[in-house]
């Protein structure tokens, strides 16, 4: 049986004069685009922007969802009300479906952002409240969650859909768990090594963790942040590994 897997990277950061990743190169490689919903990063003109060049693309959208910090970029962490975080999550997947259906697309998934995507990776209180979003915009829309997290239990629980996600430039934990940022090696740069990773992960559904042990890692979505300088680069080689290896690359959700 042929192996597919789906690539996604978070894109439509740009924010006026301020420019993140080259989301034009990147569409041109990866099948899933997570678009920032203005909380986090960008602005409505970019983002419909970053949309229409997903659909000419044939590329999946989802709604990248985020705490409320533009300053911080989302990587802060916070602890808004149930009400507040419901009502936030609610009003970026709105305003992400309307500039959607003008650039003649749909919201296809979901997947949160930064800090509010580690925080509820553990479950608990918050990751309670996003699957409440959820299920009150659309409780067939699939939540893109860390593989091998409690979300993934929690969400599924709930009766949401759930994509398991893996991280192609980022080290593993021995224990699963995505190694801090301000840690040494944390990020990887090294393309070649990353297309090796992946391609081990996607064959084998394990990858190699810090301590040199091999972790279990499944996944149906690997990402590739647009935000490292290297993010076009890695992408392209981790792609055309890939396919060289008979493995397709497919979106998880139809776009």
């Amino acid at each position: 049986m042929s192996l597919s897997i789906d690539l996604n990277s978070d894109l439509g950061e740009s924010f006026g004069a301020w420019r993140m990743g080259d989301d034009e190169a990147m569409l041109a490689i990866v099948s899933s685009a997570n678009v920032a919903c203005g909380f986090h990063a960008g602005d409505p003109a970019g983002i419909l922007r970053t949309l229409r060049a997903a659909v000419g693309r044939g590329v999946a959208v989802g709604a990248h969802v985020g705490y409320r910090d533009l300053a911080g970029f989302g990587r802060r962490t916070m602890d808004p009300s149930s009400e507040e975080l419901v009502g936030d999550v609610i009003y970026q997947i709105g305003a992400l479906e309307g500039l959607a259906r003008a650039a003649g697309t749909r919201v296809a998934y979901v997947k949160p952002h930064g800090a509010l995507y580690n925080t509820i990776a553990q479950g608990g209180r918050q990751a309670a409240d996003i699957i409440a979003a959820m299920r009150t915009v659309d409780p067939t829309l699939p939540l893109v969650a860390l593989a091998g997290s409690p979300l993934v239990g929690q969400a599924s629980a709930a009766g949401l859909p759930v994509v398991a996600e893996a991280f192609a430039d980022r080290a593993y934990t021995p224990d699963g768990r995505l190694a801090p940022r301000g840690e040494p090696g944390a990020v990887i740069h090294d393309a070649a090594l990353v297309a090796r990773r992946m391609l081990t992960l996607v064959r084998e559904g394990a990858v190699e963790a810090t301590d040199g042990t091999r972790v279990r890692v499944e996944a149906r979505t690997i990402c590739v942040h647009g935000d490292n300088p290297a993010a076009v680069e890695i992408a392209r080689c981790l792609r055309d590994a890939l396919e060289q290896d008979g493995v397709a690359i497919r979106p998880f959700a139809a776009a």
